[in-house]
């Protein structure tokens, strides 16, 4: 089967890679040539999701629940085992301390645990639908410290959403769309060299909502039809840079008509160092503006950027007429959601990892819009009730698209009880994938399945009634 895009590494703000160097690593493969770029991404992969918890002597660190898929009912058992090596021997002196943690949010139980030659596990469980976290910590000789993470869902299925769709959510958004309507494209469309003979590559800007344009990379297969191309659109995790010409090629060489959009409406192919200047200025904590009011919230106008970029692969001559497809890591997964609940044109979504889930939930996910104070109640309601019209989870009831989501069950960035929440608001054709071991982080083999998936979809809707 053919690519459909390189495997994707995210590049949040709040996963562990440091920011130079990740936009570094954007602009290099911005002008890398594709072949070894879709190369050096998937082995960049491979050496992220596959390197060991670094260690003097070789240690090695691992804790996991007793069942592969790490499932459980309420208020049944769950045994993490616990096991330190060292040069492949079991270490059998000093002590691991371990905090069992309702998804890393609320701490159930903190026990030290003496190293020996029998087997070390700890026990837990919860009263309610859930994910229940182990987090084991290790002290070596040198004074560093070893971590081992293991997470277990607890009837997650059954997890609810912290509020209601608001009354006005479906009028709220369609004075919006109805607003953006009149705001015409007038596309600027300008030719980009291509590494790759057989797709043509533009820059594309779009007007939009506030000023701030739609963004991104079209590429398409050289010669296509009319009426011929699914079309995809590829969202961003919460970075400043450049669209991504990468994804958007390998998408056209797997036959759709491909557009991959930056998240802030920035230009393309600027030097690094614009991108650093607006991640250090205007878009410093861009999360938080105008998050008091809905008609202010910096996601208003992202949101609308997607339902733009429908708009207009919609509107040219090589799309099929009837598939849209949208795929995103963290902040992009939330957008896939959004954009998916707004537009029924979207036929198809895959998010990985989302964020933007469950804004109203004392376990939310990225970016925790809403703080509460000690007594449980939100200390701005303003906040609160401003969040509910940007929440993945309210989208998610609006959408009747074929959904893949992938959550990983000790990602403290976008956890699983917010990505849980969000899916178990789908109402039909969805499907997840639960990864106990993953953290927020793109593993190879989600990238297969989001491929399958998505040719898959493209073969139903080949079969389908225009």
């Amino acid at each position: 089967m053919k690519r459909i895009w390189p495997a994707d590494p995210l590049r949040d703000s709040d996963v562990e890679i440091n920011q130079d160097n990740r936009q570094g690593l954007s602009q290099l493969l911005h002008f890398m040539p594709l072949r070894f770029a879709v190369l050096f991404f998937w082995s960049l992969s491979f050496w992220v999701l596959n390197a060991q918890q670094p260690g003097p002597g070789d240690y090695e660190f691992k804790v996991v629940a007793d069942r592969p898929d790490a499932l459980y009912q309420v208020k049944e058992s769950v045994i993490f085992k616990i096991a330190l090596t060292r040069n492949g021997e079991p270490v059998t002196t000093g002590k691991i301390t371990c905090v069992l943690s309702n998804d890393d949010a609320v701490e159930l139980k903190n026990e030290e645990i003496a190293l020996s030659e029998k087997p070390m596990v700890i026990v837990g469980k919860l009263d309610f639908p859930g994910f229940l976290r182990c987090k084991a910590t290790f002290k070596d000789e040198a004074g560093k410290t070893l971590v081992a993470l293991a997470g277990a869902g607890i009837e997650p299925s059954k997890i609810n959403a912290s509020a209601p769709v608001p009354n006005d959510f479906d009028s709220f958004w369609a004075a919006k769309k109805k607003a953006l309507a009149q705001i015409p494209m007038e596309p600027a469309v300008t030719p980009v060299e291509s590494k790759r003979p057989t797709v043509e590559s533009f820059d594309v800007q779009l007007k939009c909502w506030g000023d701030v344009p739609v963004s991104g990379y079209l590429v398409k297969p050289k010669g296509a039809k009319p009426k011929s191309l699914p079309a995809i659109i590829f969202f961003h995790a919460a970075n400043v840079e450049s669209a991504s010409l990468i994804a958007a090629t390998e998408g056209a060489e797997a036959g759709m008509l491909a557009f991959d959009i930056n998240p802030h409406g920035s230009p393309n192919g600027k030097p690094l160092e614009f991108y650093q200047e607006l991640a250090k200025g205007k878009l410093a904590g861009y999360p938080a503006q105008g998050r008091e009011s809905r008609d202010t919230s910096y996601f208003l106008g992202m949101f609308l950027r997607g339902v733009r970029a429908v708009d207009y692969l919609t509107s040219l001559p090589e799309w099929d007429g009837k598939t849209v497809i949208l795929r995103g890591s963290s902040m992009g997964g939330g957008q896939a959601f959004a954009v998916a609940g707004l537009d029924s044109r979207v036929t198809a979504f895959a998010a990985n990892v989302p964020a933007l889930c469950d804004h109203t939930g004392a376990i939310a996910g990225w970016p925790r819009l809403v703080q509460f104070g000690a007594d449980g109640k939100p200390t701005n309601p303003n906040v609160f009730e401003t969040a509910r019209y940007f929440d993945a989870m309210n989208f998610a009831t609006r959408t009747k698209a074929d959904a893949l989501v992938c959550v990983g069950f000790i990602d403290h960035v976008c956890r699983p009880t917010s990505v849980y929440a969000a899916y178990n608001n789908l109402p039909s054709n969805k499907r997840i994938i639960n990864e106990p071991l993953m953290k927020h982080e793109t593993f190879q083999s989600t990238t297969e399945s989001f491929r399958q998936f998505f040719a898959d979809h493209i073969e139903k809707m080949k079969k389908s009634v225009p």
